[in-house]
């Protein structure tokens, strides 16, 4: 379960002209608020710039919220709670990896940090290599390999250590189709497994095929909060995309 109450991101910038400084401060994310329930999929969407990774990130506990609340499993991660940081598990399309270790010494670099047993580590890596193809480079240098081997090593990470909730944050970007449905498949289990799921497209199709609840962010504030069904049931417009673009204008 993810909890969001009135969070609000604050940046601020100090540009100076002359002898003179000016500091603006701008909220990519303002007082927003939603819920993320177990066994369901919930869509975060919004136009580059929304401030939808910015969200993304405060929920995954990389980034401090300037205030709100972020409750994950009744944990909140604004106390600095390193624990519950552990049973969430984050993948974007810009994940780093180490370009000198090959998959297999990557995942169980992860898998001792997240201190798996050995036995339950290697089953959990043979599982996820072979769901996602990866034994065919599994001995490949990471600075070898391509967009889409990478970002398949990248959700073995994610996953290794088998969390509870699960952030994805345009996971499909640039990749082949392929590589897409494996990760779509991934996710679509993640649910059945009763795991919370959080995730960001600009591809209507994916949303399509998983959104059980869906909210809509432009220029830092939440403009649609509600189910999947119900956005569907409410269009004016001929398809997804263009009622996306519309609320978006609209707002």
């Amino acid at each position: 379960m993810i909890h969001i109450e009135n969070l609000t991101k604050s940046f601020t910038t100090t540009t100076k002209k002359g002898f003179k400084k000016k500091t603006t401060t701008v909220n990519a994310v303002d007082n927003i608020s939603f819920d993320c329930k177990p066994g369901r999929i919930f869509s975060l969407l919004g136009p580059n710039g929304a401030g939808k990774t910015t969200t993304l990130r405060m929920i995954a506990g990389i980034i401090n919220p300037t205030s709100g609340t972020v409750i994950v499993d009744q944990a909140n991660l604004s106390e600095g709670n390193d624990e519950i940081k552990k049973r969430i598990g984050f993948l974007t399309g810009s994940t780093g990896l180490y370009e000198r270790l090959n998959p297999d010494e990557t995942i169980d670099f992860f898998g001792k940090i997240y201190h798996i047993p050995e036995a339950e580590l290697n089953e959990r890596k043979e599982y996820l290599f072979e769901k996602l193809g990866i034994n065919d480079f599994r001995k490949k240098r990471v600075g070898q390999m391509s967009t889409g081997m990478k970002q398949k090593v990248s959700i073995a990470r994610t996953l290794i250590h088998d969390p509870e909730v699960l952030i994805f944050d345009e996971p499909t970007s640039g990749l082949d189709v392929i590589t897409a449905d494996s990760i779509i498949d991934l996710i679509r289990e993640s649910k059945e497994n009763n795991k919370t799921v959080i995730f960001s497209s600009h591809i209507m199709s994916e949303v399509d095929l998983l959104c059980d609840d869906l909210a809509i962010i432009n220029k830092g504030a939440i403009i649609y909060n509600d189910t999947f069904d119900n956005f569907k049931d409410e269009m004016k417009a001929e398809n997804l995309t263009q009622e996306f673009i519309n609320r978006v204008k609209e707002a």
